[in-house]
């Protein structure tokens, strides 16, 4: 509940952060109808931001300013008091109307303004799915759940990446257009991994998770529902716009690191966790290590 219901801030002095309750009545709702945690966790009415967001987003700089922020987990800003509604493709107000939203939280103060993050798990999901529906009507595809499905469960039970990390590659990567390429980074990638695993609901997909030997890029956590998963996975991503002569020294440095996370505080009892670096190069090519 903490995870995926907490983490939100509305004062730079305040101390403690808050439940959003509306998340958790729906999920106490739920545990009274069905003697049970619900299968869906994340409410569908939190779809009515999604909804907000397409509405907000149809200039480009906006657009823009909400891929940069779930890039980064955050932005920096000065919070805005009052509004007019000419003036929302101004990225402060922008910025602003989604911390009133409860789309963004105060993370803490910075000089003088304040530094504004994703609030907790759900709000995570709300916003990685309007990305890849947004990426989906750019470049003019369809995503095959079956098939995204299939590559998943090679991650849960079989142990391969690879069909998941092909997927990807063919079906979303190899039809950005080049105005998409632009932004086509580490940061990027990792973004769109998440929404298709997001997809599913074999793995809870975590980005960035701290661990004593540094910041994991992805760790896929077994959902709590399905203990029948054999698989967890931490992933390490690197991109190349086109393949290097010292790409093997990137590997083995990404390896060391893998190796690393794997032997840190939070992942040495981990059981059944399988490790990969993937190298992307360009938008159709990739390499997978395990």
């Amino acid at each position: 509940m903490e995870w995926y219901y907490n983490g939100y801030l509305f004062h730079e002095d305040a101390t403690d952060r808050i439940f959003n309750p509306s998340m958790m009545l729906y999920f106490f709702e739920q545990i009274i109808n069905e003697q049970k945690v619900p299968k869906n966790i994340i409410d569908d009415n939190l779809k009515m931001d999604y909804g907000r967001l397409q509405r907000l987003t149809k200039n480009e700089a906006n657009r823009e300013i909400l891929l940069q922020i779930v890039k980064d987990e955050g932005i920096v800003t000065e919070l805005q008091s009052k509004f007019s509604i000419d003036r929302l493709n101004s990225d402060k107000y922008f910025v602003s109307l989604l911390f009133y939203l409860g789309l963004l939280t105060i993370e803490k103060p910075v000089l003088g303004i304040v530094r504004l993050c994703i609030p907790n798990y759900s709000i995570k999901t709300v916003l990685w799915e309007y990305l890849i529906e947004l990426v989906q009507v750019n470049a003019d595809f369809i995503i095959d759940s079956g098939e995204l499905n299939s590559a998943i469960t090679a991650l849960a039970l079989d142990g391969q990446a690879k069909p998941f990390i092909d997927y990807v590659s063919r079906n979303i990567f190899n039809k950005l257009s080049n105005r998409d390429l632009e932004k086509f980074d580490e940061k990027y990638i990792k973004i769109m991994l998440l929404a298709c695993l997001f997809q599913s609901n074999v793995y809870v997909p975590v980005s960035e998770i701290e661990t004593n030997a540094g910041y994991i890029d992805i760790y896929l956590r077994r959902s709590p529902l399905l203990p029948e998963v054999k698989y967890e996975w931490i992933f390490e991503l690197k991109y190349f716009k086109t393949r290097e002569k010292n790409m093997a020294v990137h590997r083995k440095d990404a390896q060391k690191q893998l190796s690393d996370y794997g032997s840190s505080t939070m992942m040495k009892d981990s059981k059944d966790l399988k490790k990969a670096v993937i190298l992307f190069i360009g938008k159709n090519k990739y390499d997978i290590f395990e």
